[in-house]
């Protein structure tokens, strides 16, 4: 009885012509990796803290490589926003930590010595045209996923005007600000996303879709 069900099952396999593979859920852990680089890194924008030296390891591991190989299991998933969105934001976080790393010297005097924080700036807004139509695509998932990335957008447009000296402190302040928000949420959204799985019923809300591009939206 075995063997043929063991043959009945290499017949599915071979009539469906894949094997289903069944993955985890890897929001919480990208979701987590984004809360802890953005706390971490907030405190220095705030003033709390000095220095970039100690953000670097939450950078890379949390910020950086948490999020990208959540984005690699959402590839695996078949989702589109999810895997760009995760794989996206930990390249930047990757990006950074190296900029943090040039500038206290870790490659040698020479390279932090011509800098042009301009190109910084740049970056910074090629970031933030990114975050404009991933937030879009966010209404398209719940409401605490759409503040976050709404929170990402005031971080991102903050540190362009900041870095490149437009505006005052009032742009650095609302970074600063932005990014709290950030990790509060992304705290909150990974938690919501593990206790309700883990539960399997809602134990905290994360909010319906919502916007003229959802499908109920479009359904009327």
């Amino acid at each position: 009885m075995a063997k043929a069900n063991a043959n009945a099952n290499v017949n599915e396999t071979k009539i469906s012509g894949h094997i289903q593979e069944v993955v985890a859920n890897p929001s919480p852990l990208g979701l987590l990796g984004l809360a802890m680089v953005t706390l971490v890194a907030c405190t220095q924008k705030l003033g709390i803290t000095d220095g970039t030296a100690y953000i670097i390891p939450w950078a890379i591991f949390l910020g950086a490589t948490a999020q990208f190989v959540a984005g690699l299991f959402d590839f695996k998933h078949n989702n589109t926003f999810g895997a760009t969105a995760f794989c996206g934001y930990g390249f930047f976080w990757f990006g950074v930590a190296m900029t943090w790393m040039i500038g206290n010297g870790m490659f040698g005097m020479h390279p932090s010595a011509v800098i042009d924080i301009n190109q910084l700036g740049f970056a910074f807004l090629g970031y933030f045209i990114f975050t404009v139509y991933m937030t879009i695509g966010a209404m398209g998932a719940n409401k605490v996923l759409f503040i976050i990335f709404f929170f990402i957008d005031l971080l991102f447009l903050g540190l362009f005007m900041s870095t490149l000296g437009w505006g005052g402190e009032a742009w650095h302040t609302l970074a600063a600000y932005a990014e709290l928000g950030v990790s509060i949420f992304s705290f909150y959204g990974s938690a919501a996303t593990v206790l309700n799985s883990h539960y399997g019923y809602t134990v905290l809300p994360i909010g319906d879709p919502f916007g003229p591009w959802t499908r109920a939206a479009q359904s009327k």
